[in-house]
């Protein structure tokens, strides 16, 4: 069994998280001694001055893992000068791992994956999720979850949004979006979905950047019908 912790009521933390956390950064410090790294349970080693940082998720899906749901991974990134140039995020429960390299393209289990060819929203499978304060905050994405359910063909809530991520790259679902992300949850997945040929962006159109909590991630041909959807709803800070 594992031990289970409760940062709120529904945002808990096993000791599987930090075993596996510990786990990847000793290895990476070992092989890159001189690295920074950013995770989910430590936060920020902000030590030496290498342009190089590590970002990590040592369990993604935190509470499917608890649940015994298998949708959950482990996400690890690397970011140079502040732009993430690879992305590794490995399922367990599949025995699927997703890696990308800045323009090397995107592979599950070493064979390429590209974006869906899917052309309009009501043909399209979406994703999405919500944060972890659901229920203190008014931006809770349930105005933008309301909206997309009335207009894909379908939408899904994985509780893990690397995967969430690494399904858009591999075309499996044609659109994700989601507010109030973390670094660790986007570092690895965003590298996949972009080298799979995916648009990543914030609400507004922007390049995304991992540190600004909104992201919408497609396979580019409905980005712009998400984007004015996505605005349409009320939006709340």
């Amino acid at each position: 069994g594992f031990q289970i912790e409760y940062k709120n009521p529904i945002n808990l933390v096993t000791d599987a998280d930090r075993a596996a956390e510990q786990c990847v950064i000793d290895h990476l410090k070992t092989r890159f001694p001189d690295h920074r790294f950013l995770a989910e349970e430590r936060g920020r080693d902000e030590e030496g001055s290498s342009p190089y940082r590590w970002i990590i998720d040592p369990l993604d899906g935190t509470t499917n893992f608890a649940h015994g749901y298998p949708a959950y991974c482990v996400s690890i990134g690397l970011e140079y000068e502040g732009r993430c140039i690879i992305g590794v995020v490995f399922d367990p429960s599949r025995n699927e791992l997703f890696t990308a390299m800045e323009h090397r393209g995107a592979c599950v289990n070493g064979r390429p994956i590209h974006v869906s060819n899917t052309q309009a929203l009501d043909g399209s499978l979406l994703v999405t999720g919500f944060a972890y304060d659901i229920r203190e905050t008014k931006r809770n994405n349930l105005d933008h979850f309301v909206k997309f359910a009335l207009k894909a063909q379908g939408l899904r809530r994985t509780g893990s949004a690397a995967l969430d991520l690494c399904y858009v790259a591999a075309g499996r679902f044609d659109g994700f979006w989601e507010v109030r992300l973390n670094p660790w949850d986007m570092a690895a997945g965003s590298v996949i979905a972009r080298e799979a040929g995916g648009r990543l962006t914030d609400f507004s159109g922007k390049d995304l950047s991992i540190y600004g909590q909104e992201l919408v991630a497609s396979n580019g041909r409905i980005h712009e019908a998400m984007l004015t959807l996505l605005n349409q709803a009320p939006h709340q800070t």
